[in-house]
């Protein structure tokens, strides 16, 4: 199959395939006598399978692996359950940093409404006016307002 017939059976760019031939979720392509590629028929269903995974939180390089133990034949369900289990795992982990990163957005919106915004700066609490929130409605950068200002950027330790 030629890479623009792959691409199109699969729902992908032609971009993409490459991407995935160079990463080894595709086997490397043959080459025809013109010089273009040519992919197995199994090409776009390989595409899917891993956008799919990647749709459940597989990483590329997991992908990769898995589609390989696949190849080699020693594949059962019973077998890759880790896979599916580490990246459970990491979901769980992620799901449990976004809620405690919600929580303190929750914090801080509760604080704005006390008068307490933490979005103002020490300086600007008594005229309630945001820097940073005015400047990037005027189209400036923090880079831009430090220049024009002479304010010196915060380093972090």
């Amino acid at each position: 199959m030629k890479i623009g017939q792959v691409a199109r059976e699969a729902g992908v760019s032609v971009d993409t395939v490459r991407f995935y031939e160079r990463r080894g979720v595709l086997p490397p392509a043959g080459r025809r006598p013109s010089g273009y590629r040519e992919f197995a028929g199994s090409a776009p269903g390989r595409i899917r399978a891993a956008k799919a995974l990647q749709d459940l939180g597989f990483t590329l390089d997991e992908i990769v692996d898995a589609l390989r133990a696949h190849d080699e034949g020693g594949a059962t369900c019973a077998g890759e359950r880790w896979r599916l289990e580490a990246v459970v795992t990491r979901l769980d982990t992620r799901i449990a940093e976004l809620q405690r990163v919600r929580r303190e957005a929750a914090r801080a919106v509760e604080d704005c409404e006390a008068g307490r915004c933490r979005l103002l700066t020490i300086d600007d609490r008594e005229t309630g006016r945001t820097p940073a929130i005015d400047d990037r409605q005027a189209g400036r950068t923090p880079a831009v307002t430090d220049r024009e200002t002479g304010r010196t950027p915060a380093v972090p330790d």
